[in-house]
């Protein structure tokens, strides 16, 4: 339990410092090269240069990263697929969006592809699609949009002191998986503000609207779970195997992450349930509302029955009706629909009905 508290205390420290980053364009039609490269002493970037350029930076004896926005130029990816002996099958897995979270481990690299979030304004959420592909001192990453989560990682690369000087594009790819696994908290956590403002509004004055909003988000628990899963499966994929393409000192790392997600994992569950418990918190605060508009209904109706049959009975066209040409007979049958009206509510009222 304390295990799990630090976790959780450490995880919402990470949310309340991270920076919220500004969307992605709409629009895709050109790639955006950017290469790092640094070791312990030297530190480059690069980027908007021609693939040729840019990769004949990527030399021997630095760590290289080497950042592709955007996924419109196939010949451009092959391109970059051939520079650096990619698989082809892990290629074709680059270019398709569709995929799941998931890890592949081939002779020379080590593929993982995952999804990258944006929370833009309010409640809209923007999901990106993002393979990284981890080589000997190289990570190569494909996103599908321009725009990115990672500016604080590029910023701590720069200063000489730090620690990615001193170790491999492994415990980069670390860095940058756990950014993105942290933008997961930032979305689940304005998830979560969603879900406590609905329910106020439910059980004030529920709407068509809220019902509306309790259906869209239990379609992103649904979509946020199809993505979270496969990827703590492919995080113990890396873990498990022990891959040549991870030292060893950083597999904790890696395992840190992976209890990252396992939180995600019992916090949508959590929040799956509390979306369906605002569903049923909807309908029977509806439904209440229904059964108090048709009580109403009902004593009104109860109470007038009395009333018409009195009604109905001196306004019949009999000749000879006693109370006809009685001079208070009008006063006297008010009076008496008066008393019955007043004696219905009292009663009503004694039994607590309204």
């Amino acid at each position: 339990m304390k295990r799990h508290h630090h976790l959780r205390k450490r995880i919402l420290k990470k949310i309340s410092q991270h920076q919220h980053p500004q969307p992605p364009p709409s629009g895709n039609q050109h790639v955006l090269l950017e290469l790092i490269s640094y070791d312990e002493k030297n530190f480059l970037y690069r980027n908007n240069l021609p693939v040729d350029s840019l990769l004949d930076h990527c030399h021997n004896g630095q760590i290289h990263w080497v950042n592709v926005d955007g996924l419109a130029d196939q010949l451009l990816i092959d391109k970059i697929g051939a520079r650096f002996n990619l698989h082809y099958l892990l290629v074709e897995d680059v270019l398709n969006t569709e995929h799941r979270p998931k890890a592949d481990e081939y002779e020379d690299h080590l593929f993982l592809t995952l999804k990258m979030l944006y929370r833009i304004e309010g409640d809209l959420v923007d999901y990106e699609h993002i393979s990284f592909v981890l080589g000997k001192n190289l990570l190569l990453s494909f996103q599908e949009k321009e725009g990115d989560i990672f500016n604080q990682v590029r910023d701590r690369i720069k200063p000489e002191t730090s620690i990615f000087r001193r170790r491999g594009a492994d415990y980069l790819l670390y860095r940058l998986i756990d950014t993105i696994v942290d933008s997961y908290y930032v979305v689940l956590e304005n998830i979560g503000q969603r879900v406590e403002a609905i329910e106020d509004r439910i059980s004030a004055d529920p709407t068509i609207d809220d019902f509306r909003e309790i259906q869209a988000l239990r379609k992103e628990f649904i979509y946020l779970r199809k993505m979270v899963y496969p990827l703590r499966e492919a995080l113990n994929k890396i873990i498990k195997n022990e891959s040549d393409f991870i030292e060893e000192r950083t597999i904790k790392y890696y395992s840190d992450v992976y209890d990252h997600v396992i939180h995600l994992i019992d916090s949508l569950d959590t929040y799956k349930d509390v979306t369906s418990t605002l569903m049923d918190l909807y309908m029977n605060t509806i439904n209440y509302k229904m059964n108090e508009v048709m009580k109403v209904l009902t004593v009104i109706s109860a109470i007038f029955i009395p009333l018409s049959f009195i009604a109905g009975v001196y306004g019949m066209n009999f000749t000879h009706m006693p109370e006809l040409h009685w001079p208070y007979g009008y006063y006297s049958v008010l009076a008496i629909m008066a008393a019955v009206f007043l004696g219905m509510v009292g009663y009503f009222r004694y039994k607590k009905w309204f």
